[in-house]
């Protein structure tokens, strides 16, 4: 059996992202037949079906959904590789977030581990936490900051900082909470596995209204719209300004500590960042526990 470039993987990855051959010649910038020749030779290497026409368009078969996930991992240890052999003050470092972590608990830390170290290429994304995890096993990302991450997962936990859920809305518009409208994140979120969770706790069947971020979540809250569950981080600022107050409702306040994971091997810049952000003399109450 004959090896597979790089390059092929790449190519078929896009053609699988898309679903779509023609797209992902069009996002690679190559020619349809060049794509074409690549997912086939692939299929020769492997005397496997990869990819079936599906009405339009075409599909993974589930050799292809199977090939498609080891390409994943196999590209993102490259990467993690060719980083990790490079001093770790001029690598890449590629972190990923929940929208929360990723607005009110990471920005400041991020400023100061660029201003310490100027040459690090930091690379940020804000993903559902499920999405961050995925890209994180399959070596796509380095570090992520998030909920807790699946027990089955293989990853570990590096740090912790500690943090609460509770239930806010607009001040003196709720005194009966259980009237209230609960505004929920998209699905995906982890604030909203919880806040159905808390539902099912309290045996409520609310009214409720999906408006995807928690920043909309949010500007909803202050507006008079319902009630969320949220990050304490999230509403500091709100909380002083009386632009919002804690409810009180049974089960509330949640503990729900923010988790900084990496796989068994993170590169050396992932090591750098979690020595700065653990380091109270650098960043002061905003630091995280080792774990």
């Amino acid at each position: 059996m004959g090896t597979v470039s790089a390059v092929r993987m790449e190519t078929f990855l896009a053609v699988a992202r898309h679903s779509s051959i023609r797209r992902a010649a069009a996002q690679l910038h190559i020619t349809e037949a060049a794509a074409s020749a690549a997912v086939s030779h692939i299929e020769k290497q492997l005397d496997a079906k990869l990819i079936a026409k599906s009405g339009r368009g075409i599909a993974l078969t589930e050799a292809g959904r199977v090939y498609a996930d080891y390409c994943r991992s196999i590209l993102g240890l490259m990467k993690e590789a060719h980083a990790a052999v490079r001093a770790a003050e001029t690598g890449r470092l590629r972190i990923g977030v929940v929208a929360t972590a990723g607005e009110f608990v990471l920005l400041r830390l991020m400023a100061s581990f660029r201003n310490r170290y100027p040459d690090i290429e930091l690379g940020f994304s804000i993903q559902p936490r499920d999405v961050l995890f995925v890209e994180l096993t399959h070596h796509e990302t380095d570090l992520v900051v998030a909920g807790r991450p699946p027990r089955e997962a293989g990853l570990v936990t590096r740090a912790r900082r500690p943090s609460q859920l509770v239930v806010v809305g607009a001040p003196g518009l709720w005194p009966d909470p259980s009237e209230a409208t609960w505004l929920l994140r998209g699905t995906g979120s982890g604030t909203r596995d919880t806040t159905l969770a808390l539902f099912d706790r309290l045996q409520i069947r609310p009214p409720t209204l999906t408006l995807g971020t928690h920043g909309a979540a949010l500007a909803a809250a202050r507006e008079g719209l319902g009630i969320t569950l949220i990050h304490t981080d999230a509403v500091e600022n709100d909380l002083v300004g009386r632009r919002l107050e804690v409810l009180p409702i049974d089960g509330t306040p949640l503990s729900r500590p923010w988790h900084v994971v990496t796989t068994r091997t993170p590169p050396p810049t992932a090591r750098l960042f979690l020595s700065h952000i653990t380091d109270p003399g650098r960043v002061g109450d905003k630091a995280f526990r080792a774990a």
